[in-house]
C-alpha cells in the first residue's frame, strides 16, 4: 500500500522552528492518544473497515452492526463503514496492524481463518493476530461445504465418485482449506476455483454454472443472504465444519467426524476451533486499554440491544456472540496449537508462506 511522502519541514521553517513545531506536535497528539474514552469519540467518526466485497455474510453482519455500535459509544460517533477486500482478509488485516490509527478510530473484520494460518506458520501474512485488540464476534456460527443443486453431488459419498468444482476466495482460505482435507482424508474429488472477490460473486458463479459449489461459507451466511435457496433445496450442504452440530442441520456430518485417526482428529479440531472467531471484529495493536474497554463493552451491549436482536431477527441473522476477552484467549489457544496437529494440516494444504 503506497505511503505519502511527508515534505521536508528543513526547506521551509529553520532546525530550531522545526524542533518547536514536531515538539508541540507530539504534546498534542500525547493529550490526544491519552483523551479518556468518554470523551473521545465526541465529534468522531469510526471506520469500519470489511475485508470483502459486498454482499456476503461478513458485510452483512458488519452493517447490522454499524447501525447499533455507535450507540452504546459514549459520545455518538458516526461509524462509516468501507469495503477493503482481497487476500481473504489479509489486505485489510494487514492495513489495520500496520497503517491504520493506534486510537480506536478503525475497527475491522477479516476471515477466521487468518489465525488459523498462523497457527500454521505462515508468514506471508504479514502481522501477528494476538496482539490486534479482538473486541468479539456477533455470531459463533458453522461453516459448511456445498453444492449447487444442479451438480448432482448431494452428499459426500457422491463427491467421491465424481470430480466437482467448488469455488474459493484465494490461496490459505477456509473455503481452499476444507476441500483439500476432505480430498486428503475422505478422498473427495473437488477442485478447487480461486479468484473470488467474495461470497456474492462466488454465488453468482455457482448460479451461472461457473462452478458446482463453494469451499466455504458461514451456515448463518445463507440465513441471512439466501433464505429462499434454503427454503427451495437449491443448495445441498455436504460436511460442517465446527466443534458441534448447528440445529438446523443434525443430518449433515461435522468435519470432524470423518477422522479416521487420533492424529487426523487432533488436525481436524484445530481446523474447526476458528469458528468460535466467527465474524470477528478487532481494532489495531497499540489501541489505549480504555478505548478497547469502550469497543467492547459497546460490543457487548449492542448483542443485548432489544433492538438490534429484532433486526437481527428480520434479517434470519443468528446472534451467538463472543465476548472481546474471550476472543483474544480463543485467538491465543489457536496460535499455541501443539506442532504435530499443525504439521499434519501443513502437509494436506501446503505451506505457502513459509
Amino acid at each position: 500500500m503506497p505511503v505519502e511522502k511527508s515534505p521536508n519541514l528543513g526547506s521551509h521553517i529553520g532546525h530550531l522552528g522545526a524542533a518547536a513545531l514536531i515538539a508541540g506536535s507530539l504534546g498534542s497528539f500525547s493529550t490526544y492518544a491519552q483523551q479518556p474514552a468518554a470523551n473521545f469519540y465526541t465529534g468522531k467518526t469510526i471506520k469500519f473497515l470489511i475485508g470483502f466485497s459486498p454482499g456476503g455474510g461478513y458485510d452483512a453482519y458488519a452493517r447490522l452492526l454499524t447501525h447499533f455500535l455507535r450507540n452504546h459509544i459514549p459520545g455518538d460517533p458516526v461509524i462509516v463503514p468501507e469495503y477493503m477486500p482481497g487476500g481473504g482478509g489479509r489486505i485489510v488485516s494487514r492495513y489495520v496492524y500496520h497503517a491504520a490509527p493506534k486510537d480506536g478510530t478503525v475497527i475491522a473484520t477479516a476471515d477466521q481463518s487468518l489465525v488459523f494460518q498462523q497457527a500454521l506458520g505462515d508468514r506471508s501474512l504479514q502481522f501477528d493476530a494476538e496482539k490486534f485488540n479482538w473486541i468479539g464476534n456477533v455470531d459463533a456460527d458453522n461453516n459448511v461445504v456445498f453444492t449447487w443443486y444442479k451438480s448432482g453431488v448431494k452428499n459426500l459419498a457422491d463427491a467421491q465418485k465424481v470430480s466437482v468444482t467448488l469455488a474459493a476466495t484465494s490461496a490459505n482460505t477456509t473455503s481452499e482449506a476444507y476441500p483439500k482435507v476432505l480430498n486428503a482424508i475422505l478422498g473427495t474429488k473437488f477442485r478447487i476455483v480461486r479468484g473470488y472477490t467474495g461470497g456474492n460473486t462466488a454465488n453468482l458463479a455457482m448460479e451461472n454454472g461457473e462452478v458446482a459449489g463453494r469451499g466455504a461459507s458461514s451456515w448463518a451466511n445463507f440465513k441471512i443472504s439466501k433464505p429462499d435457496w434454503i427454503r427451495d433445496g437449491k443448495i445441498n450442504v455436504l460436511v460442517q465444519v465446527g466443534l458441534r452440530k448447528v440445529p438446523d442441520l443434525p443430518q449433515v456430518p461435522l468435519l470432524l467426524d470423518i477422522a479416521g485417526n487420533d492424529i487426523d482428529r487432533t488436525a481436524l479440531r484445530l481446523l474447526s476451533q476458528p469458528i468460535e472467531i466467527g465474524h470477528p471484529l478487532f481494532t489495531a495493536p497499540g489501541v489505549p486499554v480504555d478505548r478497547v474497554a469502550t469497543l467492547r463493552k459497546a460490543f457487548d451491549e449492542s448483542m443485548r440491544d432489544p433492538d438490534f436482536l429484532k433486526q437481527a431477527e428480520a434479517m434470519k441473522a443468528d446472534v451467538n456472540p463472543v465476548s472481546g476477552d474471550q476472543l483474544q484467549k480463543t485467538v491465543a489457544e489457536i496460535v499455541a496449537t501443539p506442532k504435530a496437529a499443525a504439521a499434519r494440516l501443513t502437509s494436506i494444504i501446503g505451506a505457502s508462506g513459509l
